[in-house]
């Protein structure tokens, strides 16, 4: 039984265009303007699913999808950070910072360690190996990031080295336990979301 799965990342922001922690800013107009010239771009799928953030969902209304909440596709948890920047953090607190930075089992006050957050990942993908057909999913950034750290088993500090821009697709394929990874594809390209 082969699953696949294609991750698509949330249109633009002014928490994306300010590099600010999620603060539940809905999407832009050229974010959604966008999404929408997307919407016929998409394969069929079997099931959808999106984030339970803001953006996520409006992005998956944009491209015209009627998605699930998966509270396992959850953003990362940045505790008392939500809605400010890293430079404005930094200031504040540069050792609690640069730990969060450093270690990937150091965690926001309150909130969730990138460690955490690719392990909760990697028992999603492990259970969404077991489920045939097709999946859709519109993710945080985040989650796009800890699923390549976890199906290329790299250090969990590649995390940090992964960039995921707006509106791209990311697939991964596989069986027992073995999955394939596609990278990145601007939506409505030729080929995102198809394979065989």
């Amino acid at each position: 039984m082969t699953s696949r799965v294609t991750f698509i990342s949330p249109a633009m922001n002014r928490s994306l265009r300010e590099a600010r922690f999620d603060d539940g800013s809905p999407i832009d107009a050229s974010g959604a303007a966008r999404a929408e010239s997307a919407a016929g771009t998409l394969p069929a799928t079997d099931r959808v699913l999106v984030s339970p953030t803001v953006r996520c969902r409006e992005t998956a209304s944009a491209l015209g999808l009627v998605a699930l909440d998966e509270p396992g596709l959850r953003a990362l948890d940045m505790g008392h950070w939500r809605g400010r920047t890293l430079d404005e953090v930094g200031a504040g607190e540069p050792d609690t910072v640069a730990r969060w930075l450093t270690d990937s089992a150091a965690a926001p006050p309150g909130g969730e360690s990138v460690r955490d957050l690719c392990e909760r990942v990697a028992g999603w993908l492990d259970a969404s190996a077991e489920i045939a057909g097709r999946t859709l999913a519109v993710v945080e950034p985040e989650i796009v990031r800890a699923v390549a750290v976890t199906i290329l088993k790299a250090p969990e500090a590649a995390f940090w080295r992964l960039d995921v821009p707006p509106l791209t697709a990311t697939e991964v394929s596989g069986r027992s336990g073995r999955w394939n990874l596609r990278l990145g594809r601007p939506l409505g390209t030729p080929g995102t979301g198809a394979g065989p």
